[in-house]
């Protein structure tokens, strides 16, 4: 699909957020997106349908009220009283709050859906629910255009799905940034590791924004999104039903597990060693019950402290690396420096044994949960050649800190040109010479203030530390260039000195006037 079809898709979902947020009235953004999202996701699994049926219709050997027939297609069967044509019909109905809850209970019994069981939400007939806001949100939704074209159908109601979700999760503030995370770091991520095929994994992966980007990434690069077999796990039920809705609606098949206890306490795919990992867990969490795991398997370069599980997210990351499996990782950015309750040592033995791949800094309010900056980890089981360069013994470090532009008063995002300097950056760098010159890149260079290649030696001298800005080093100076803003470490750190400097002097002075005789 081209730029401007996927602009206009955009610019079509943002429109119809904005009509569909006027409706809401006094609904709190959070209750309502499951209203709206679930409307959504009937009509996109009621079109998809129609269109599969009207194509059976037309096969004299085909029996289009054969569910089986569907399910070979990966295309949900739905009953008459499901089908958006009958919704649709009912909209200003006293009844429709109890004619959609009747719908989606209908699709779930479906026996070739077992997927979907406990999935969908039955929440429309509530008393508290405005049945004319509801009539009236069942009328926006079908009047989405949709195309003869059953793929470019799939694909406007994803991204429709996907914004209406975008779009929540501003609204919603620090509870958005719960089960969303910004498109921008996850292209970021997906753009750097690739994955072309193989097993994709995100131990908490909210409303599966990991995987739709890692699929767009394979559509987009000529590939075949059946050669990704997707895994994840989500402790919140809510939003694990959210990511099951939104990876149907963009018609990919995948083991996404729900537990309370959550990953750390029961793993739900105990045995997968992934080709990609891709996270975005919760920051800095205290109390992640990691006085119950102390003797745990997975920590294998030291046992996280209880009071912050920063550190157990990474080395539960690399215990599901196959061995030659790359992973991406957010974290916060006392991660890449904190010394405290062995953290430090966790990282230095990280680094030591060759799992640290790539570090970048990324600049603040790119989230909708916290204005705070984080950072991406990139970890590899093996940085051997692997078809690549090797790079053992070697960490890239990127300071993009300086990039993005503001999407709003608050929100910072990247432009496809932010996206592809960082990642081009670091595929320049694991590249073979050869594969540089046969896709007529720019071989790999440090970069001053944005990109350097650092070895062991050097990161043993900042204590492995791994904040990027430690070893970028300042941009150089031209006609049009701005000094490079050295990181809040460095700052405090220079200031220490000249208040030890201070102290020193002053009690130089101290002593010479008292050495004056009057």
């Amino acid at each position: 699909m081209n730029t401007s079809t996927r602009q206009s898709d955009l610019d079509f979902a943002a429109d119809l957020f904005k009509a569909a947020d006027k409706m809401r009235g006094g609904i709190e953004p959070g209750e309502y997106k499951h209203v709206a999202l679930g409307l959504i996701f009937l009509k996109y699994i009621s079109e998809a349908f129609k269109v599969m049926h009207d194509q059976l219709s037309q096969d004299e050997y085909a029996d289009p009220e054969e569910p089986e027939e569907y399910l070979a297609e990966n295309v949900f069967w739905v009953p008459e009283k499901a089908r958006w044509s009958h919704i649709q019909a009912q909209a200003r109905s006293e009844s429709i709050g109890k004619i959609i809850d009747d719908a989606m209970e209908a699709i779930e019994a479906v026996p070739t859906n077992e997927s979907l069981k406990g999935v969908l939400p039955k929440i429309y007939a509530r008393p508290t629910l405005d049945k004319t806001m509801l009539g009236e949100l069942v009328d926006l939704f079908s009047n989405i255009k949709l195309h003869d074209d059953a793929d470019r159908a799939r694909d406007l109601l994803g991204r429709v799905y996907e914004y209406f979700i975008s779009g929540f999760a501003g609204a919603e503030g620090k509870r958005g940034g719960e089960f969303f995370t910004p498109r921008s770091v996850v292209r970021t991520l997906v753009e750097m590791l690739e994955p072309y095929e193989g097993r994709v994994y995100d131990p908490c992966c909210g409303s599966g924004g990991m995987f739709i980007q890692s699929e767009k990434f394979i559509e987009e690069h000529g590939g075949n999104p059946l050669n990704l077999a997707v895994y994840g796990q989500e402790i919140n039920h809510t939003t694990w039903r959210l990511a099951k809705m939104n990876l149907a609606v963009h018609g990919i098949d995948a083991d996404i597990q729900w537990d309370s206890a959550g990953t750390f306490h029961q793993d739900k795919h105990p045995t997968l060693k992934a080709d990609y990992v891709i996270a975005n867990p919760p920051f800095n969490i205290s109390d992640w019950g990691g006085e119950r795991l102390v003797e745990d398997a997975r920590w294998q370069y030291g046992t996280p402290p209880k009071g912050n599980a920063n550190f157990a997210w990474l080395q539960h990351i690399i215990h599901h690396l196959a061995p030659r499996g790359h992973a991406g990782v957010v974290l916060a950015n006392g991660s890449m420096s904190s010394q405290t309750s062995g953290e430090g040592e966790i990282r230095k033995r990280l680094i030591e044994e060759d799992r640290v791949d790539c570090m970048v800094a990324l600049p603040g309010q790119l989230f909708y949960s916290t204005q705070i900056p984080v950072c991406l980890w990139i970890l590899s089981r093996n940085k051997s050649a692997n078809g690549l360069r090797d790079r053992q013994g070697e960490v890239l470090f990127i300071d993009a800190r300086s990039l993005g532009h503001m999407a709003d008063r608050v929100r910072r995002v990247f432009s496809d040109d932010d996206i592809e300097k960082i990642a081009g950056t670091y595929r320049r760098w694991r590249a073979k010479p050869q594969t540089v010159e046969a896709n007529n890149w720019e071989a790999y260079e440090d970069e001053p203030g944005f990109c350097k290649s650092a070895d062991l030696e050097a990161i043993r001298k900042f204590d492995h530390v791994l904040a990027p800005g430690r070893y970028v080093g300042a941009v150089e100076e031209d006609d049009d260039g701005v000094p490079f803003q050295v990181n809040f470490d460095e700052l405090r750190s220079k200031l220490e000195d000249h208040f030890s400097t201070a102290k020193h002097l002053n009690g130089q002075i101290l002593s010479a006037l008292n050495g004056v005789k009057l």
